[in-house]
């Protein structure tokens, strides 16, 4: 196995996938924390779903006291700014995302099938590394998140991906990432010309069953 690459929990199809969906999850948790979904996605037959659930390093994280936990990267402060995070480990995220995304061209789906998704740290990750990424992709999906380096490198995200389909969902009393960190985001996306499809909900930091018919209704679309 390339060393780049995470392990992974894959949820296959009965047939051959039409799609890939990439799902990153968040601070402390594993692979396993949005296997569940699947089932509660209630995708059509139709449309078969390759899920991978990649398991972030195990990583001494600074606001937990230094616990090692699973965390795509270590944050420093809870300010949510630029320098918040560990940078290095952030990119190295990023780049297994990449690899894992170019797993899938190596195994013939196109770029273009496959949906990028995160929760909180995982949200940062696929939206940094999909807007970076030189292929089109189908879609983004960031869940109560914020991207503190997006004013920064907007200068090198790629063309491939200036009209790729984002969706943005968050907590309306989230205490983890207080909702206007994420309204941030999709303020700095829009002023660079995204177009954020945004959707907050009445809970804490976590995920609802509206929110899940929402992620049902435009993954529907975006692989249509």
């Amino acid at each position: 196995m390339n060393s780049d690459l995470p392990d992974c929990i894959e949820v296959n199809p009965s047939g051959d996938p039409a799609a890939t969906v990439i799902w990153l999850h968040g601070l402390g948790a594993d692979g396993h924390d949005f296997e569940a979904i699947v089932p509660e996605l209630h995708l059509p037959d139709s449309l078969p779903v390759r899920y991978i659930f990649p398991h972030a390093p195990m990583r001494a994280v600074t606001i937990n006291g230094g616990l090692v936990m699973r965390a795509w990267f270590d944050i420093f402060d809870v300010n949510l700014e630029a320098d918040s995070i560990d940078h290095d480990q952030f990119l190295e995220s990023t780049g297994m995302l990449t690899a894992l995304i170019e797993k899938e061209l190596q195994s013939g789906m196109a770029s273009d099938r496959i949906v990028l998704a995160g929760f909180s740290q995982g949200g940062a990750v696929v939206l940094h590394a999909g807007l970076h990424y030189e292929k089109k992709l189908a879609g983004i999906l960031a869940m109560s998140m914020h991207l503190p380096t997006v004013t920064q490198s907007a200068a090198e995200f790629s063309s491939a991906n200036r009209q790729v389909p984002i969706m943005m969902a968050h907590g309306q009393s989230d205490p983890v990432i207080p909702l206007p960190k994420a309204v941030e985001t999709r303020q700095a996306l829009g002023d660079l010309g995204f177009a954020v499809d945004w959707h907050e909900y009445p809970m804490p930091h976590a995920v609802c069953a509206e929110e899940i018919e929402d992620i049902r209704t435009w993954i529907l679309k975006v692989l249509a």
